[in-house]
């Protein structure tokens, strides 16, 4: 791929899991890459290998200067950018009683308000060039919740799921695509900059509590899904003719996603009835 038809990706929380990833195969294909984290030193190597074609650049996506200085920074080195992807995030698992103000609006802090930042700096580029392409990264507990101790984590991505979807009809027609991703269980570091709250009464012990144990004896380091694989499958999709608005990934997350769907049609016949009886009266 030359210079010329080569895609500028600006990817948040860069230095590890999904994001490096997600850099890693951008830069082998021949793409280039505005790499951000709030250390730039753990993504120093990725300028440093891929001379002219990488650059590390400080991010803290809490901070909105911060996003529009990183923004700038990757506009002035490669002179557009053509994909955003928030990815930067962390979990916050455990019973919603146990999980402290300061705990929640941090994680809506940097999970929600920090993606807000970084599309609201982007989108002046990209609307400009009128072209361009947000991605988000969400979760399957984005749109398919299946164990308990995630419902702080859930609303987050939850919350980034209607509004992406919502601000797709903003863009469309400025030639800016949107899409959310909605990856199963990544073979990943993410566990390890979670916030994990075990349970303190003894009533969440079985779901609360079954969770987390579940998490970390049988999950950790055995998740199904390689994230150079989805790094790639993301790409594909961007690339598309038609690029999806949500794209799923892993078999797990396509049974589970499949299975929610089956459920609200079920509900919705069910209910159709009560569902559709408040028209106001002629």
């Amino acid at each position: 791929m030359t210079q010329s038809n080569s895609k500028v990706w600006f990817i948040t929380g860069a230095s590890s899991g999904l994001g490096r990833a997600i850099a890693e195969v951008a830069l082998t294909h021949g793409d280039r890459v505005v790499a951000t984290a709030r250390d730039p030193h753990r993504i120093a190597d990725l300028a440093d290998d891929n001379p002219g074609n990488a650059v590390a650049v400080r991010l803290d996506v809490t901070n909105h200067e911060d996003a529009r200085a990183a923004v700038a920074t990757g506009v002035d080195t490669f002179g557009r950018i053509d994909v955003v992807v928030n990815n930067a995030g962390y979990g916050l698992f455990g019973a919603l009683e146990d999980l402290s103000d300061d705990e929640l609006r941090h994680t809506f802090e940097t999970n929600v308000f920090g993606a807000f930042n970084v599309i609201r700096a982007a989108l002046p580029q990209l609307r400009r060039q009128r072209a361009g392409h947000l991605v988000q990264i969400s979760s399957l507990d984005g749109i398919a919740p299946m164990v308990a101790a995630e419902s702080a984590y859930v609303g987050t991505k939850f919350a980034m799921e209607g509004f992406m979807e919502a601000l797709a009809h903003d863009v469309a027609h400025l030639g800016i695509g949107v899409t959310i991703v909605e990856p199963g269980p990544l073979r990943t570091n993410f566990a390890e900059g979670a916030v994990i709250r075990p349970p303190e009464s003894d009533d969440y012990a079985e779901s609360v509590g079954a969770a987390l144990e579940w998490f970390e004896k049988e999950l950790a380091g055995m998740q199904p899904n390689d994230p150079h694989r989805a790094a790639n499958a993301i790409r594909a999709a961007i690339g598309a003719a038609k690029p999806p608005l949500r794209l799923v990934l892993g078999e797990e997350a396509v049974a589970a996603v499949d299975q929610k769907l089956s459920r609200q049609r079920a509900e919705l016949d069910a209910w159709r009835r009560l569902s559709e009886s408040t028209a106001v009266s002629a």
